[in-house]
């Protein structure tokens, strides 16, 4: 067993290269393997150079030191660090055993110079007592220093025990037992004695003054100078005895309830006292030392070799090194092993099973629960060699924890991590080791998917552990659990592993979904679009890639570049993206795709912005030989042609075949509203695609109306239209050509005659009909005809009185209207013709300027007199305006008429021509107009023969 367990590193790793059967025995031994219970350390401090040059002979622990005996008749008090730090040279030879109080304040030890020293720690205060034979084995009452008798048992070779006391006068000895050898150990605890010689072990009671119990020296066991019986107290009814090669648990009873640990608990008692063995076992190794461990046994097995079995044997003693490594054993009551640790002991070849010897520090063992002990409750354990002293003590958690490591089992020590709640730097090295255990294992998913548990919140772990991923390329598997907050890492980790992903096919969607979930502030676009931009166009390239390209594109405001990805991918957010972000000038390129995301966005896009990319752009990519585009031409065309029908006549040709073959019914709308398009080639369309109509209409187009007539009896067979056809040609060639293509066929006849009424005259059909033909319903039809015809003449002559009587009446209002002139005087003269003049009204004044408007702006076109033809504008005089649109001073007019009034006064002529404007005011006027009354002569326009009415 190693020393420092914790520095051995973790095996397996180079035996992947083995066969498989080796591998899995190794790993089947290694399962099968327990784990230590204690670990060990060899003491330094003052120990190594003490020993130097000397050699240990026993030690005994208190609460707060250690004694150590040499063969050189010396004790050294030491910490338990070793450091030495008082010395007694108490003997002249070999210390054979040590003895601390239990308020360890006095040290008792026996020598082979026949003398017990007890020396105070802390005072000058000492006992020497010589009994001039060897002294083996001393034992301090245990409240020695409080107690005023200052009580100890000691024997030796002179096989009496003694018990030591002060008196009245001085210290006297008192004989307990003798006469059955050399006493080898004696052991106190409370006020029980137990002491082991030749025969066996006897307890003895302080308190009663009797001797509780004897056990018999195990039958076969060695002389006990070969090898010493050992005695302990587990607690105060427990004493345990290891000899030889036999281990004994002895029960001491007593009228009290008492809980002992193990199997036996809480037994009343019925005697005074009363000992059971409770456990004994037998053992195949010898037994140098015995202590207790919890509700187990710490064992110290000597394991001589075959030499050193015969030596044991008989009585010639023997110096050969042959020994094996001293051994710790814990063992439970039953003798089941439960850990075993050989001693790296310096000369333990050469060392007899007495060289050895076991100490253990005081310890209630209350505090050992489901195999783990409290903080500061360990036992600690002192095995003494001639030079070493080693310190062993129970494995704590960390010990646990590394002891799985080293086998391997990370997994067990991750989650012994985390039931302990261990501290955050063994967590990291857990972890840590972890980790590169898996990555040694190849298990690079499982090693990523347990980073978020084991790296925490440390971004310098973080990024340690993703430029490892990035070297073993293995990064694209940890990027799902990188994070992006808490902690948040440098630029350049998450920049490496979107490159891990970009440069791997296998992981472009991972690299997609992470751009959509990573925060773009975090990294910097520009790396990853290096990345990305030299696969365009390369088989490496995916969907997902120019996805997430266009992603980036995006973050980086690279919108033209990220708009072209995203219409190659046919995305359907392509047009909220052009929308958001104006593109609508880079649309130029990308119509088939946006053709194929959504027609009819698209199309509307295009109609909307058809001054930045022409019809001639679109139709040039939508009739490449590489996409089946006609269905998007069509629609595209369609909507033009809706929009604008001219925007795009130089496609009518092409929407003709367009239309018959996506959408039939509205070609003959389209045929009928486009001028620009070939005649003959859109019938031969027509004629391909069996559109009858539209051939009809095509041939009327072009002046085949017989043969669009033909076309419509013969194929269509629908005499109505046949009729709609000819008479919206308005052809009595037509007609007759009807007739003549009908006359034989009965149905059609009878339905020709139905519809003559208003086209033609039904007796020249029926005048031609053939003899004997029968027409279907021959005689409701001629009713009919008949009928038709008198609603028809009756019609007529009542439309004709309307239209005669609407004649007349409005050439008697032309006439009356064209007969009055109008009277225009300048603003001085309406001023003063309203100042003397109080009687005209505003309404007349409103008619006057109304009807003067539109008189004025023909006669002020020329702008002149018709009879001294000077502008109007030079003279302020008065004007009247005909009808004729020939306008007169008034002065001029008034010279040049000869059947004018010498009598009547301008101001007169003023107030009769203003009466005029009355005309309008309804039929009672209009009625009186018509009687002229007055003698006033009439005014006639000189240059024409129009006369003019009176001006009243």
């Amino acid at each position: 067993m190693s020393l420092n367990s914790s520095e051995n590193g973790t095996d397996g790793d180079d035996e992947r290269d083995e066969e498989e059967e080796d591998e899995d025995s190794a790993i089947e031994e290694e399962e099968e393997e327990d784990e230590p219970r204690l670990k060990y350390q060899r003491m330094g401090g003052s120990v190594p150079a003490l020993l130097s040059g000397d050699a240990a002979s026993c030690i005994a622990v208190a609460e707060r030191m250690i004694a150590l005996g040499t063969h050189a008749g010396a004790v050294h008090i030491l910490d338990f660090l070793g450091n030495q730090v008082k010395e007694f040279a108490a003997h002249t030879a070999t210390v054979n055993d040590l003895c601390f109080d239990t308020a360890g304040e006095y040290i008792g030890s026996c020598s082979d110079d026949g003398s017990v020293v007890i020396n105070s720690l802390f005072t000058d205060d000492k006992l020497k007592v010589d009994y001039h034979r060897p002294m083996k084995a001393i034992a301090l009452y245990p409240d020695y220093a409080r107690n005023p008798s200052k009580r100890y048992v000691a024997g030796g070779l002179a096989g009496h025990l003694y018990l030591n006391l002060k008196k009245w006068i001085g210290y006297g000895d008192q004989v307990l037992h003798s006469g059955e050898g050399p006493i080898h150990a004696v052991k106190w605890r409370t006020s029980l004695v137990a002491w082991a010689n030749d025969v066996g072990v006897k307890v003895y009671d302080t308190a009663s003054d009797q001797r509780i119990t004897f056990i018999e020296r195990p039958r076969g066991s060695p002389r006990p100078e070969l090898l010493l019986p050992h005695l302990v107290w587990q607690d105060d009814s427990l004493l345990v005895i290891g000899w030889g090669t036999s281990v004994k648990i002895a029960l001491i009873k007593s009228n009290q309830n008492t809980s002992t640990n193990g199997t036996y608990k809480h037994i009343q008692m019925s005697s005074m006292n009363q000992v059971d063995i409770v456990a004994s076992f037998q053992t195949s190794y010898y037994i140098s030392g015995i202590a207790p461990f919890g509700d187990t046994l710490v064992v110290l097995a000597y394991i001589p070799g075959e030499e050193g079995e015969k030596e044991i044997n008989s009585s010639i003693p023997s110096r050969q090194g042959n020994a094996q490594r001293p051994e710790v054993r814990v063992v439970t009551w039953n003798n089941d092993e439960l850990a075993t640790d050989a001693l790296p002991i310096h000369g333990f070849e050469h060392y007899k099973e007495n060289d050895y010897s076991l100490a253990h520090a005081p310890f209630s063992g209350s505090s050992y629960a489901g195999g783990q002990w409290a903080a500061g409750d360990e036992p600690l354990y002192y095995i003494v060699s001639l030079k070493d002293v080693i310190i062993a003590k129970p494995r704590d958690a960390e010990d646990h924890i590394a002891w799985l490591l080293e086998h391997g089992w990370h997994e067990k020590a991750l989650a012994a991590v985390e039931a302990e709640k261990g501290k955050s730097e063994l967590l990291d090295e857990v972890g840590s080791r972890y980790l590169d255990h898996l990555i040694v294992e190849r298990k690079y998913a499982e090693a990523a998917s347990l980073c978020p548990k084991l790296l925490r919140a440390s971004a310098s772990a973080w990024e340690r552990w993703v430029f490892h991923f990035a070297h073993l390329r293995q990064l694209p598997v940890l990027v799902p659990y990188i994070p992006t907050d808490n902690p948040r890492l440098r630029d350049t980790a998450y920049e490496v592993a979107l490159v891990a992903l970009a440069t791997n096919p296998s992981f472009h969607k991972e690299l997609l979904s992470t751009i959509k979930s990573w925060p773009p502030i975090i990294y910097s676009a520009a790396p990853v679009i290096s990345a990305i931009e030299p696969q365009l166009n390369t088989s490496s390239m995916t969907d997902a890639l120019k996805e997430a390209l266009a992603e980036i594109y995006i973050i980086d405001a690279q919108y033209e570049k990220a708009f072209a990805l995203l219409a190659d991918l046919l995305k359907p957010d392509t047009f909220e993206f052009i929308e958001k972000h104006n593109l609508h000038d880079t649309i130029r390129e990308k119509v088939v795709q946006l053709m194929k995301i959504d027609c009819k966005r698209a199309v509307s896009l295009l109609i909307r912005h058809r001054e930045l990319i022409t019809p001639f752009e679109v139709v040039s990519q939508l009739m490449a030989p590489k996409d089946d585009s006609r269905y998007f031409l069509h629609l595209y065309l369609h909507s033009l042609f809706v929009a604008n029908p001219d925007a795009g006549r130089e496609f009518h040709d092409m929407q003709v075949e367009l239309y018959a073959d996506y959408d039939p019914e509205m070609l003959l709308p389209f045929l009928r509203s486009s001028q620009h398009y070939m005649l003959e080639k859109a019938y031969e369309i027509c004629i391909s695609r069996g559109l009858v109509r539209e051939q009809v209409f095509i041939l009327g187009r072009m002046g085949n109306s017989k043969q669009a007539l033909a076309v419509i009896i013969n194929k269509l067979g629908d005499i109505e239209e046949a009729i709609d056809f000819v008479s919206m040609q308005h052809d009595d060639e037509l007609w007759e050509e009807l007739i003549k293509q009908c006359i034989n066929k009965p149905e059609m006849v009878g339905v020709l005659l139905e519809h003559t009424v208003g086209k033609f005259d039904p007796l020249y059909i029926v005048n031609i009909v053939p003899t004997g033909l029968e027409i279907p319903r021959l005689r409701d039809r001629l009713v009919k005809i008949i009928t038709d015809y008198r609603t028809e003449t009756s019609l007529r002559h009542g439309c004709n009185d309307i239209l005669k009587a609407d004649i007349i009446n409005l050439l008697i209002k032309y006439y009356k209207e064209a007969r009055r002139a109008i009277y225009m005087s300048n603003e001085e003269d309406e001023v003063r013709s309203k100042r003397d003049d109080n009687r005209a009204s505003h309404l007349t004044e409103r008619s006057l300027n109304m009807k003067s408007m539109d008189v004025k702006s023909k006669t002020r076109a020329g702008g002149r007199c018709c009879v001294c033809f000077d502008p109007f504008a030079i003279q302020n005089v008065s004007i009247i305006a005909f009808y004729c649109c020939h306008a007169y001073h008034m002065t001029c007019l008034m010279d040049s008429s000869n059947t004018f009034n010498d009598k009547k006064t301008p101001a007169a002529l003023t107030q009769e021509a203003v009466s005029y404007y009355e005309y309008d005011n309804g039929d009672a006027e209009d009625d009186a107009s018509d009687v002229d009354t007055s003698d006033a002569p009439q005014m006639r326009c000189i240059l024409c023969t129009t006369a003019a009415s009176q001006v009243h």
